[in-house]
């Protein structure tokens, strides 16, 4: 299977840590995340919406949006549950994850780590990292609760929300404050297989 994928980008981290994890071979194809010239040549045929990460099967076949490929290769898997209603709470969580965490803790980090400018972003930045605290305390109020987010074990909304809340520091946000998303996140890197975003 064929990745294109942004080193830095945490959606496309996601798809490499399942992978890795499920040990599937991906050959990576490396897309700049700032000039994105090049995207309707090289994605155009691959994914209307020009985004990475877009992931071509083996029968050429391809898909986008993280949750997609994740929900996609993780089926028959432990990591998507067979449980109708366990399956939807990995759903809410991933829906969860592009409506709340993403637009929030994943912009402050692009911001202020990838963007390369980032005083141009200085009076939008504080209402991004307010939210991103909410999006953090309702994480912190489940997972006081519970060792993973979906039926006490690993599973791709797990992956999905690990995806940029281990590099939230990177958007100026203090995880010190939330205990148990910290263990959570300890417990995530402590499964077999997995890789750091930079691996």
């Amino acid at each position: 299977m064929r990745l294109y994928n942004s080193a830095v980008s945490g959606n496309c981290y996601k798809v490499r840590l399942l992978a890795a994890q499920l040990g599937l071979p991906l050959e990576l194809v490396e897309m700049d995340v700032l000039d994105r010239s090049d995207r309707p040549e090289v994605l155009g045929g691959l994914n209307p919406a020009l985004r990475v990460p877009t992931l071509v099967l083996d029968d050429g076949r391809a898909l986008g949006e993280s949750g997609a490929i994740l929900c996609y290769l993780a089926e028959g898997t432990p990591f998507l549950p067979d449980d109708r209603y366990q399956r939807a709470q990995v759903l809410q969580w991933l829906f969860f994850e592009q409506y709340d965490l993403e637009p929030n803790i994943a912009v402050a980090r692009f911001w202020l780590a990838v963007s390369g400018t980032p005083e141009r972003w200085a009076a939008e930045l504080p209402a991004k990292q307010e939210a991103g605290y909410r999006t953090l305390a309702a994480m912190e109020r489940h997972l006081a609760e519970h060792a993973f987010l979906v039926g006490e074990r690993c599973t791709v909304a797990d992956i999905a929300l690990y995806g940029y809340t281990n590099v939230a520091e990177e958007g100026g946000f203090e995880l010190g404050r939330f205990p148990a998303v910290e263990a959570w996140l300890a417990r995530v890197a402590a499964q077999p297989g997995h890789i750091a975003i930079d691996g």
